[in-house]
């Protein structure tokens, strides 16, 4: 890997961030509609993870292909995804099945089923297997996070789109500060925005919530959408942030990822 994915940006643009979307696409619609999105003008950087879980996943991939200025990062649902179209829809693994991929499967089979092969090759094409972004204000955006001990460009993309440990230092830090005044930062970027470990249930108590989680300089954006929480929509410069519904009241008679059906 290398540091290419470092963009020079544009100021006069408004530019968000969004969290894990996992198939939710009227959660997408709502986030999009509520911050006056302008698909033209505005850039959206996504955090990964628009695969498994919901039934809408080719109609997220087919909404987010319509904004100009978007920058898409991977995500280990997503390469899962990727994965299966490459082994010309025969790799599924278990883990992936049972974690959400069943709900792309499927999705997909019927667009197959339907001769839909140019949307599908356009859905696979945003998936390029891009692990980071840098942006000209060195915030680093990054599906899961990163290890500390290497220069990112020099990463295995597992690390980017898995990991958990910057988050759980981050709310380390973050309790620790409030207890003592000691404050601590990622050093290496000026803020940190990651998707990936919903703040929607333990274990960071202190940062179980349904709205955008702050601990330290990092950002957590997934609030669980891919579960039974909320989607988040973030203005990268304001901090003002866009949420849906709950995703179970979007999707009410779907299994989603909770192993029964959702009732209100």
């Amino acid at each position: 890997m290398n540091n290419e994915n470092i963009e020079i940006i544009n100021t006069n643009r408004r530019r968000f961030c969004i969290g894990d979307i996992h198939g939710a696409y009227k959660a997408l619609m709502q986030v999009l509609k509520l911050s006056d999105f302008d698909y033209d003008s505005d850039e959206l950087i996504c955090l990964g993870d628009v695969a498994d879980s919901w039934s809408q996943v080719p109609e997220c991939f087919d909404e987010l292909l319509k904004i100009k200025n978007l920058v898409y990062i991977m995500g280990n649902h997503d390469e899962w995804l990727l994965d299966w179209f490459i082994s010309a829809y025969s790799c599924a693994p278990q883990i992936w099945l049972s974690q959400g991929g069943s709900q792309s499967v499927e999705a997909y089979q019927k667009l197959l089923t339907n001769g839909e092969f140019e949307r599908i090759d356009k859905h696979r094409e945003l998936l390029d297997r891009k692990y980071y972004h840098i942006d000209k204000l060195n915030n680093l955006f990054v599906h899961g996070g990163y290890n500390w001990v290497l220069p990112i460009g020099e990463q295995h993309s597992n690390d980017l789109m898995w990991d958990r440990y910057l988050w759980e230092t981050a709310v380390y830090w973050d309790i620790l500060h409030k207890r003592t005044g000691e404050l601590n930062t990622v050093k290496d970027y000026n803020e940190v925005f990651i998707g990936h470990t919903t703040t929607q249930r333990p274990p960071f108590r202190s940062h179980n919530q349904l709205k955008p989680a702050h601990a330290s300089n990092v950002w957590n954006l997934d609030q669980g959408a891919g579960w039974s929480g909320k989607l988040t929509l973030m203005n990268i410069e304001t901090k003002e942030y866009f949420q849906s519904d709950l995703v179970t009241e979007l999707y009410p008679d779907e299994l989603g990822r909770m192993g029964e059906k959702n009732k209100k």
